[in-house]
């Protein structure tokens, strides 16, 4: 066979360079899809829990209540879901509308449909006498503007209504974020004359990802809450 010519070099590192793309393209597009799925995934098993805790109304009298929430009011990582801390809040009909993940921003989740705002719209169809707001660890990260947004919205939705804003609790995980978070919400409670129930200080027990709550954990926070809210009913 005879030698290539400089043209010929410069052909076969044109292929080589267009195969080696190809591949990279290919490559990255599989990565694309594989995430894709994998969030099309979590999403749907957030939902299936979503829809299960809210199924169980706990409690069979009292005022009509509304938990809306992220996975601490879903009771993710716990053995009986059941007992996620709104179980709490005896002596009323607790509805508990949580979504893994979710929060005041609209970003905080990548599910569709999850934000507190989007889903505060969904649940102000029905009437309560109490609705009770609890998250913020999800916004750790997001922009104070649309937390600030997405904590209007959830008021806004409930115009008319008693409030109460729970703030995230300093879980080790994201305790560096929650300052930010807890001060946002509770200016914004104060500037719309609703309620606001910080928890930053509270001693509580996680689970090993030190961001979810143990049995024993939802239980202390489930108590200090149902305190606070019964303190000024």
């Amino acid at each position: 066979m005879g030698k290539l010519g400089s043209g010929g070099h410069r052909w076969r590192a044109f292929v080589v360079a267009l195969v080696v793309t190809g591949l990279l393209v290919g490559f990255r597009v599989s990565i694309a899809s594989g995430s894709a799925a994998e969030a099309q995934d979590r999403c749907a098993r957030f939902a299936a829990v979503s829809n299960a805790r809210e199924a169980g109304v706990d409690g069979a009298s009292g005022r009509a209540v509304l938990v809306i929430g992220d996975s601490w009011s879903v009771g993710l990582g716990l053995a009986d879901p059941s007992r996620s801390w709104p179980a709490q809040l005896s002596g009323d009909q607790v509805r508990v509308d949580g979504f893994s993940g979710s929060g005041y921003a609209a970003t905080a989740s990548r599910c569709a449909g999850a934000s507190f705002a989007q889903r505060a719209r969904q649940a102000a169809r029905r009437d309560y006498d109490l609705v009770v707001v609890e998250g913020g660890l999800n916004d750790f990260d997001r922009p104070s503007a649309e937390v600030r947004s997405g904590v209007r919205a959830v008021l806004a939705a409930f115009e008319g209504t008693p409030v109460v804003l729970v703030g995230p609790a300093s879980a080790p995980a994201r305790r560096r974020g929650v300052p930010r978070i807890d001060a946002l919400l509770a200016a914004e409670a104060a500037r719309a004359g609703a309620r606001y129930v910080s928890t930053k200080d509270l001693a509580l027990a996680y689970l090993p990802d030190r961001l979810h709550l143990t049995p024993e954990g939802h239980q202390q926070f489930g108590e200090f809450v149902a305190t606070a809210i019964a303190r000024r009913p």
